[in-house]
Parts: structure tokens; sequence; C-alpha cells
């Protein structure tokens, strides 16, 4: 095949990365440091010595000319734990110190004034922490420079310039003013929430509040009018927990004792305990939000319309009173819902035993029940079986009683011990005795043959009452094998199942009377006479003790097992028979799962399982708890309950009533109040002495947040249903089920058209956040140290947003400010310090210049990618995508396109050039703080009010957050430029890896780069940039290929993908693959398919190998599996020649940066060196290093006698000692 290269004229490479290790250098050289320290440093002002530098102990061929004393270094001390975050020229001072180099600390300049285009102070987070490449900001430093735009300081404290710039939101009353701007436009609804204001915000309630603030804003960037109110829950057990802690209430008759108007008055109390550090935090973490005209479920406005709602559930007849057995809080003494109940799940150990109950008509016969809960024991009322087991009655070798039992539990009630032979010497019995099986089966039944049998009641507290029906064995279908002994004692007051099994088998009758000897506050009634007054739980041990006294105690253990407690007062749960008001779920659980299919979810995997399983198991739902301090149901009725009046509003109960003025409608306002009998001389319908469960005042929040029907129709009318809803993922068991089930039983809709949901944040180890085990920072913490929006940036970059759980990193934070922050606002720095020049030059740097520089063309259309990136991930609510688009971005902008055209930026001789590139710069800087304004909105506001000076009139306003996102613009699209520039960097860092592999630095220049690919496309889109890798790489040439005389092509197996399909086959597969000759491995390529070993492969099912050739001796390689790159190992006199030119420009560059020189500032440049040799590579590169040294630069012997010194300082180059010279030049004309 004909040889098929191009190779790129020969140029000098202008590669600014910095090296780590010295390079390919002669034998005589010594191994060169790529950070040279300088012997001695004259800086010079009016001609005199200003400051005077110079280390001990390295010989030069120079003595100095000053004698003038080093100025000491100064040591700052280590950050302290809470301290900004910084790493400024101080510490690199105190690095360099501790490296025993002699350093002068720059005099540190003044920090700039604030005026109305910066509300940014003095920041002290360093610019110069920044990643390899990043472009730095020359002179003139912060405070000293003119020119419209007022730079940053030297060191970026991003947490200070943050409260600087809440600071001018405040004073400028920014958020308000935006809604105002934003009133008649399409609305786009919200509804927040509202968490309990007794505790502090943590980083969960961060987390929520960025992706509230993020949707919220980015709605009102495209053209949205987005009402945010915050709003607070105030009732129920958070609240209530509280104030029992607080008063030392144990049970409902303290609270009795006190009042309930005196209980209910704390409550309110502490209900806005931490209202005033909530608004702080969710202020200080960039969330705009109305905490003036918030909601709070405690107003009688909000408390009203939840009577209407329950209200409208009542005629809709959904709403039904009953016993139930329910997950019961003795400490809270209330029932829970079944979704509360199920929110805080524990692995627990527990007491369980096998109780024997004796049968009526045979005394030595016995049943085996097992249990987890002896305390229910003493309410037993029967014995339940499946009617379709094998049951067998078997005798006890030991005891010689019966026991009744499942035939498949057996091995569990006599489980296989060793043989007794191995120990009748330790036990002193005989063999044949040892060995004897524990029992014999005696016979064997069905279930449905035991239904009916008698047995002896356990306790005798019931026996009167109750023998009549009960004390029997009866059918359930729900009993299995499972666990225990196939028999289920059943306890209908304590036990969903027992109940339903009970009242089906005719214990008692629905609405009949039943047992249930445990009163509100979880203790044994005077019914049970043993262990009357004593908790449940605590009474285990006795009642054990009892059974096994009485013969009954068949066997006793524990169990771990997962069990139910109060999420509030962190308590195990029993469960009980209580009088409760539920609203009739079951009835529409259908619409409920059809009205949840039209909602969108993020990420879908919620709604798709988690939520629609909970929904298709949806019960009943107990809306009443019997508590003191929430909105009492509004339910009045007569003793016998045959009048029976649910109320809606305030007005309806005073015209029932016939009491006026109310003004408050908690219990201690309306528990007195009673509405005359219908009936002629019956007493008066009171109150049932309950209030609502709090999950159904919050999920009240659409319409009682408006007051709705009684004010506000059409605005709640305009903003139902909500566009956005977004909490963590236990509320798909809370908040978000609340809101749905009221809304289609009302409506008939969802309540909500999109969700986003969070997962938990957890401390590092994986561990729940613990103040107590202190395993985590805290947020005001991190805030002050890093800023909000990087705290922002990296939550919603992570897991968490995906449902997933979050092990919160500070370190992930700090990645955040030195990937993202720093980067950009260093490139934003230079860009202001050139600009101010370009001005002052007469140059224009506006939004109207457009260019036809290659690189602004890549960067603007880069910038177009990013926007229509977030653009539709925002969209589709996919947040945890967008920041690693903005780091994208920022990586292109800062460590590519700002470094690859600094020389454009800073060069005065080409102003147009310069306008350019800076107006390019301009435009990307305005775009971006828009594009990142609600996900950052701090550093979006930081970057547009230094630019604002430069934008057009219609563009200059108080705040960023006022202005739209940006449109698209296709004229700067450039698809196939943007897929180049990719390439192009792959390319440059593949290079980059192979320099060191090879331990020559980016500095020193190599012969060749060859690139190889078998793609014309490709090759095609390399020939585009290929002058920019040569200058990225420093090659003298850049040669493409399409492979052939430098790269085989082989074939492997994908493993991943191939084993999936052909796991037997794989060998055989694998085998062809690798035997496939370089034609058939082209034609492959080439289709994207062929038959291999009789099987249809794709090009997913195979790995493409790319090798150099064996006779290639002169390069060494490097590929990503797809190009191929190779660098030439040759050296020669050229080579070294451009390497000591480079560091001779480099010299004279440190050189004018510590004289503070300005870009504008001309200077002659003399010099000389120790060897000759150095000398004449210098001067042959002339042509090279006249491309940054303007004006002129000659040797030491050239400097006239009287010229002005600026600086002067000896160094080396290559290990060779140099002496640079800076004068003035000299003015035109003079002699």
């Amino acid at each position: 095949m004909p040889h098929r290269s191009t190779r790129i004229a020969r140029g000098y490479g202008c590669g600014l990365l910095a090296c780590t290790a010295a390079g390919l250098r002669k034998k005589s050289e010594k191994r060169c440091n790529p950070y040279p320290t300088a012997t001695r440093t004259v800086i010079y002002s009016a001609g005199k010595p200003l400051l005077n530098t110079a280390t001990s102990p390295l010989t030069t061929a120079f003595s100095p000319s000053s004698s003038s004393p080093s100025y000491p270094v100064s040591h700052p001390p280590t950050t302290a734990p809470g301290a900004p975050f910084r790493t400024d020229d101080s510490q690199a001072t105190s690095n360099a110190a501790s490296r025993n180099l002699h350093v002068t600390a720059r005099p540190s300049a003044p920090p700039p004034s604030l005026n109305s285009n910066s509300p940014l102070s003095s920041p002290k987070l360093s610019s110069h922490m920044t990643r390899e490449g990043t472009p730095q900001p020359e002179e003139p430093r912060a405070g000293q420079q003119g020119g419209p735009l007022q730079n940053y300081p030297d060191a970026l404290n991003f947490a200070q310039m943050e409260e600087e710039i809440l600071a001018m939101w405040r004073e400028k009353d920014c958020f308000r003013t935006s809604m105002k701007l934003s009133e008649g436009r399409k609305p786009f609804s919200f509804y927040d929430g509202p968490p309990f204001a007794t505790g502090l915000p943590h980083y969960g309630h961060i987390l929520a509040g960025t992706i509230k603030d993020m949707v919220t804003r980015f709605a009102y960037q495209t053209n949205h009018h987005v009402i945010r109110r915050f709003g607070w829950d105030c009732h129920g057990l958070p609240v209530e927990y509280e104030i029992d802690k607080l008063l030392g209430i144990k049970t409902s008759h303290d609270v009795a004792r006190l009042g309930i108007d005196k209980y209910n008055a704390e409550c309110k109390k502490i209900v806005t305990r931490y209202v005033d550090e909530w608004q702080k935090t969710v202020e200080r973490v960039g969330r705009w939000i109305d905490f003036e005209n918030d909601y709070k479920t405690m107003y009688l406005p909000y408390t009203e319309s939840v009577w209407w709602v329950f209200s409208q559930l009542w005629e809709k007849k959904l709403v039904y009173r009953g016993f139930r057995v329910m997950p019961y809080s003795t400490a809270c003494t209330t029932p829970l819902s079944n979704f509360e109940a199920n929110s805080n799940y524990k692995e627990v150990s527990d007491m369980a035993v096998t109780v024997a109950f004796q049968s009526c008509a045979e005394s030595s016969t016995y049943f085996l029940a097992w249990t987890t809960t002896p305390w229910t024991l003493p309410s037993n009322l029967s014995l339940c079986v499946h009617p379709a087991l094998d049951y067998v009655k078997v005798l006890d070798t030991k005891s010689k009683r019966h026991y009744w039992l499942a035939e498949a539990r057996l091995s569990e009630a006599y489980p296989k011990k060793e043989s007794k032979k191995a120990s009748k010497a330790k036990d002193g019995i005989n063999a044949a005795e040892a060995d004897a099986a524990p029992y014999t089966v005696v016979e064997k039944v069905k279930g449905a043959q035991l239904v009916g049998t008698k047995y002896v009641p356990l306790f005798p507290y019931f026996e009167s009452s109750m023998s009549a029906t009960a004390f029997r064995v009866i059918s359930g279908d729900y009993v299995t094998t499972d666990a225990g002994t196939g028999i289920v004692h059943q306890a209908p007051a304590f036990g969903e199942d027992d109940y339903q099994a009970c009242l089906d088998a005719g214990i008692f009758e629905k609405g009949g009377k039943f047992v249930c000897p445990v009163d509100e506050n979880g203790m044994f009634t005077a019914e049970v006479t043993d262990f009357a007054g004593k908790h449940v739980k605590e009474a285990d041990p006795e009642i054990i003790k009892v059974l096994e006294a009485k013969g009954h105690l068949f066997h006793k253990g524990s169990i771990v097992h997962s069990y139910p407690f109060c999420w509030r007062s962190d308590t195990p749960l029993i469960y009980k028979a209580v009088e409760s008001w539920f609203v009739n779920v079951e009835s529409f659980r259908n619409r409920l799962i059809d009205c949840n299919e039209q909602t969108y979810w993020v990420p879908d995997f919620v709604k798709t399982r988690r939520f629609s399983n909970w929904l298709a198991e949806a019960r009943d739902w107990n809306v009443s708890r019997n508590r003191y301090w929430g909105t009492p149901l509004p339910i009045w009725h007569s003793e016998d309950w045959e009048e029976v009046v649910c109320v809606g509003s305030i007005k309806q109960l005073e015209e029932l009533s016939g009491v006026t003025g109310i003004t408050d409608i908690h219990r201690e306002f309306v528990d007195n109040i009673t509405i005359p009998s219908k009936r002629p001389g019956m007493p008066p319908l009171k109150r049932v002495p309950m209030v609502f469960d709090c999950w159904f005042e919050s999920g009240s929040m659409p319409y009682a947040q408006e007051h709705y029907p009684f004010e506000n129709e059409d605005k709640f009318k305009s903003l139902f249903p909500a566009d956005f809803v977004s909490e963590g993922l236990d509320q798909t068991r809370g908040w978000f089920y609340t809101l749905l089930v009221l809304g289609v039983a009302l409506f008939g809709v969802s309540p909500f058209r999109n969700v986003a949901v969070n997962g938990l944040v957890l401390a590092e180890d994986g561990k729940k956040m613990s103040k107590r085990l202190k395993n985590y920072p805290e947020p005001k913490l991190v805030i002050d140290t890093y800023g909000a929006d990087a705290l922002r940036m990296y939550m919603i970059s992570s897991p968490v947003v995906r449902a997933e759980p979050l092990r919160f990193r500070e370190a992930g934070v700090k990645g955040v400010v030195k990937d993202i922050l720093l980067p950009l606002f260093n490139a934003a720095k230079f860009f202001i310090s050139n600009t101010n020049y370009c001005i002052a030059a007469g140059g224009q740097v506006s939004l109207q210049v457009r260019s036809t520089n290659e690189m602004d063309r890549w960067i603007l259309a880069s910038c177009q990618t990013l926007l229509r990136y977030v653009k539709a991930e925002m969209k589709l609510y996919h947040l945890y995508n967008v920041v690693p688009g903005i780091l994208r971005f920022v990586g292109n902008l800062s460590n590519w396109y700002v470094r690859m055209n600094r020389r454009r930026m800073k060069n005065a001789m080409e102003n147009e050039d310069r306008s350019q590139a800076l107006s390019t710069m301009l435009y990307l800087l305005f775009s971006v703080s828009r594009i990142v304004g609600h996900i950052a909105p701090f550093v979006a506001e930081m970057l547009y009010q230094q630019i604002k000076p430069l934008l057009p009139a219609s563009e200059q306003v108080d705040s960023v957050h006022y202005l739209m996102i940006p449109e698209e613009d296709s004229a700067f699209d450039d698809a196939e430029l943007e897929r180049a520039m990719l390439r192009m960097m792959n390319i440059v860092d593949l290079v980059r890896v192979l320099r060191d592999q090879m331990v020559i630095p980016i500095k020193r220049p190599v012969r060749q780069v060859v690139i190889v690919h078998p793609d014309p496309e490709y090759i095609a889109d390399v020939r585009k940039v290929a002058n920019y890798i040569k200058d990225e790489v420093n090659a003298f040439e850049i040669v493409m290929s399409n492979g052939d005389e430098y790269v085989e092509t082989k074939l492997d197996a994908n493993f991943e993908v191939l084993g999936k399909k052909y796991r037997k086959e794989m060998p055989a597969i694998r085998k062809g693959i690798q035997a496939m000759t370089p034609v058939e491995v082209a034609q492959f390529l080439h289709d994207k398919k062929g038959l291999v070993a009789g099987k249809e492969l794709t090009i997913e099912d195979v790995k493409v190998l790319r090798q150099v050739r064996a006779g290639v001796t002169d390069f060494q390689s490097n590929t990503d599996n797809d190009v191929v790159v190779l660098v030439d190992k040759r050296e020669d006199q050229e080579l070294i020649d451009s390497w000591r030119a480079r560091e001779f420009v480099n010299r004279v560059q440190q050189l004018r940066k510590k004289a503070k020189l300005q870009v504008t500032d001309g200077v002659e440049v003399y010099f000389e060196a120790e060897e000759a040799e150095l000398t004449s590579s210098i001067l042959q590169c002339k042509d090279q290093i006249s491309q940054t040294l303007r004006g002129v630069w000659t040797t030491m012997d050239q400097k006239p006698s009287d010229a002005e010194l600026v600086a002067e300082e000896d160094n080396s180059i290559s290990g060779v000692a140099v002496r640079l010279v800076l004068t003035k030049p000299k003015a035109k004309g003079a002699a």
C-alpha cells in the first residue's frame, strides 16, 4: 500500500504546560530543574536598587552587583478549621521556604474599592491553586489597574464574596424585584413541602432546597412567573413530643391535669423556635423563596381549608368511623397510619416463646402456638390453623404429653442433637434411653379437622365473659409454616389478621364487645389483675414466668427480626384496636394508580417500582389522632351516634352552634362548642376528641395555603396541579402519597405533574449523620470555608439526586472549588486585565465584535452546545447531569481556549485580533453567567457584576437573575469543528502521558509526532487542527497516517458483550477472532460486522487493538485503542537549541513579572552565558525568541553603558549560568 502521510511544515511550538521532570539532554548537560531558582535578583526604581534577593550556596560565574540583604520570608500559620480555604502567594512562599529556597514575598496590593460595578471586595481564596495549565492572571494586580472593569483580587474567598452578593441582593430587594418583573408571564406552579421548625436545618434540607431552587430559578429564566412560598408544618407529634419531654408528660392524664389550653400554648411557643435559623440558612445557600408571605399549618385560614377538604371527603362518603387494629405509639398515645409505621423499621431482638394450650377434651393433649409478643397472651381468644395444612399429634418422649402442631414444623420444635451415645458416660444414662426418639407421631389430620376444638384459657381474666364463643380452634388462610408451629394464637385487639379471623369465626360481632385490656398509654388495665398498671413490653418476662410455673411453656428463646418503631419517639410500636376515622382509600385505589401513571418522576424507578408498589397495596388511611396540638376533626355527634355532623367552615359552625366571633379552631377553642340536636329533648352534639394526622394537613397544602375555596379561587385554579414538587425518597410514603390521595379524592387528578426525588445524605463512613458521633462537618463550617455554590454543585452532581444515598465528603466540595470555580475565575481575571489594556489602547471589546478565528469559533460553538445541553437536561429534570456539563465546558475554556489564546489577548501589536479574542471571552462569560444562574447563583452574579459595564444598556440590570437564559444562536454552531477539537485534545493528552513516560518535559521540543488512524474523516479533522497540536505537543513536525506503515490492527473478543451471548462457544469464537488476517480485519471494521466461527458478530462484540509494528524503533507509542500517537525519540542540536531558546524566554518573562512590569511596558533585554555554546543556541533561535520578546534583546556586550536598569538576575539554563539585565529603552531621538 502506498505511503499516505501528511507533513506539517516546521515551526516552533509554544507549549505552555509546566513540566515536572527533566527531558532529553546531552551527556554533558546537567538535569534541568523545570522551575529554576534565581541565585540573585535585583529590582531597580529610577536606576536605584529597590529589592535585592540572593540565595547562598549556588556557584555562578557572576558576582552580585549589589550587597543588599535579602528580605526575610514570613511563614503564614496553617489554615485552622473553619478558616477560608486558601492557597495564596504567602502559602507558596512558605512552601518554597520549606525547600530551602530564599523567596521574597511580593508586597500585597490594596484591595479594590467597591463600586456600582462590583459588589465584591477582598476574597482570600487563591487563584494560584489550579490544575496544571490553568491560566494565571498577570499584571496589573488587583487595585492597581485602571479601565472600565474592576478586577477580582489575587486571592479569591468565595464564601466572603457570596456574603457580599447576599448583602447586595438584600439592599436592592432583588428577589421581590424579580417577582414583580415576571408578573404577567406564564405561571410555573411549585409546591414546597412544609418542614418542622423544631429542629435546625441539616444537609438533607439544604439538598432539597437546592433542588427546588435550581428548578424554580430555571423556570424563571425560561420566561415563567414562579410563586415560591415557604411553608411550615406546625402541628403533630414532632411538636408534642418536644413538649412532653420539656414538661415531663408521660400520659394523657398529665395533659388533662395541665389543661389542653396550657399544653397547646406551650406547643405554639416552640413551633417557630428555629425559624430565624432556617431563614438564615436558606438565604445563605442562595435560595430565593418568600418567607414573609409564608404559610403555616396552624394559621386559621389554613386550618379552615383543612376542614373544607375533610368535609368534601365526607360528602363523597369517603370517610368512616371504625375500630381497627392500628400501629400504635404508646409513647405518643396515638395510633399511626400504616405509612408512618412503615417509615421506621429496625432490627431488634425480642423474646419468642412456644406455649402449650391444654385441650378441654383430653387433658394430656396440648396445642403448641408460637409468639414474639408474650404480652398479648392474657388477651388470647382463639387458636388459628390453616384448613389445608397437615397437622400431627405427637407423643413427647420426655414429658409424656401429646402435642398438636404442623407437620412441616416438627424439625423446628424438635431439632436434631448429637448422638447421646457419645455423651452417655458424661450424662450417666444408658445408651438405649439416650438414643430414644424425642417424639412419636400418633395421628395426622388436616387443619380443618381441628377446627372447633375447645381448649382451656391460659389466663382466667375473660373466661366467664367470652367462653360462649371464644377459646376454640378456628381456621384462617393467612397461617403459614414459615415460622412457629403452624398454629397461631389469636388476640384480636392486637393483631390485624387476628381481628379479621376472629370476626369471621364469630368470636365477636362487628361493633360488638371484644377483649382489649390495654389503655392508651400501653398499660394493662385492671381486668388483667396480675399485671395491671404495667407497660405491656415490661410485663413480658413476668408473663413468661407465670406460664412456666403453670406448665404451659414448651420453649423460650429470642429472635432477631424487623420491627416498627414510632417515627417520632423512636420507641417500639404495638398493634392495638382503636376507634379511628378513616379515608376509604381502597375504594379509589385504581384511580390513584391511573393518576400516578400520568405523572413524570426522576428517577423513574421511584415511580414505577417504589411508589406504584405502595399504591397497589394502599390501605384505608387513618386520619385521626388522639392528641391535642393539631387541627381538630370537625365532627360533632350525639351520644347515640344517630346524629353526626361534619362541619366544613367556621361560618357553618357559627350557624349550627349559635356561637359567633370564632377566631381560632384549635381544641381549646372548639371542644366546648356544642351543636343543638335536631331531636327535641335530646342533648346537644359534641365534637369527637381527636385531631387530624399532620400528614392530612400537609397533604391539604395546595388548597389550604391559598385558603381555598374561601379566597383566591382563580389563583388556586391557575396553580393546580403543580408543575413541580420535590422531596426525599421517604416521602413516597409521606407527603407525595397524601398529596396524591387528597388530590385524586377531591378532583380526580394528581396534584403534581413532575417529581424530583432525592436520596439520603449520610456521613462519610456511610452511617447516619450524628451530632453525638461528630461524624460530619457542620454545614455552616463548610459554607464558610468553600462557599454555598460549591456545596450546591457538589450535592447536585452526586448520586443523591438519583435517589441514591450520598456519603458526604468535604473533599468533594473542595474539588468543586478546585475543578470549576478557580479555573473559571482565573479565566475571568485574565480577561478583565487584558480587556482594560485593550480598551485603554483604543481597542473595542463588546458583544457586537464577531470573530473568524478558528479557536474563537470553536469555543463559541462549545458554548452553544453547553447551552442546549443544560436546557435539555433541565427540561428532563436530570439535574445531576448539569454540573458535569459545566465542568467540561470550564475545562475547555480554561485549560484549552484561554491558555492557547493568551498571546492573542495580550497582543498589543494586533489590536483587531486581540479585540476578537477578548470579545469572544466577553460573550462566553456573559453566557456562562446566565447558564449557571440556576445551579450557582452566586457565581453567576460574581461574573455578571464584573463584566456588566461592557454589556449593552438593555443587558445592564441590578442582578443577573433578572435576565433570561440565553437563546440558542445557530450561527455559532460548528459540530465538525467541535469534533476536531475534541480529537485534538485527546491526541494532546495521549502525547502528554507519553512524554511523562519518556521523561521529556513539554517545554522541550521533539522532532516528530505521528498520528495514526484508519478513518479518513478522523484524519481530515486532525488536519484542520494540526498546527494547534504541533504547538501543544511542542513538535517540529506533525505526521498524519492511515497507519499501515506504523501500526497493525488486530481484533480480540469483547468478553463483557460476547460472554452474555455465547457462553459455551466463547473459546472457539475468540480463537476465530484472533486468527483473522489483516484483510479480514479491515473488511470487518469497514462493514462493522462479520461471520466468525459460524457466528454473526458486530463491532460491539470485539475490541480493536492497534499495535506499533515491530520495525518502528525510533518512536514510542501510546493509544486509547482508537487513535495511536508516536513520539520520535531521536534528538539533535536543533532540538537542543529550540529548548534552550524557550528556557531563555521563560527566564525573561519571569524577571519581568518580578519587576511588576505591565504587558505594555517595553524593556531591552541583555544576557551573557557562562558557556559560549548556550549563547550560540540562543542566538541561533532568533526568530523563535522574537515571536515572544518584542523589541531589543541581545548579548550583554551590546548594552549601552548609560542604560537605566530595571532589573537584573543571575539564573541558569540547562545547568549553565546566565545573567539577564532589563533596561529602559532609550527615548526616540535620544543620543
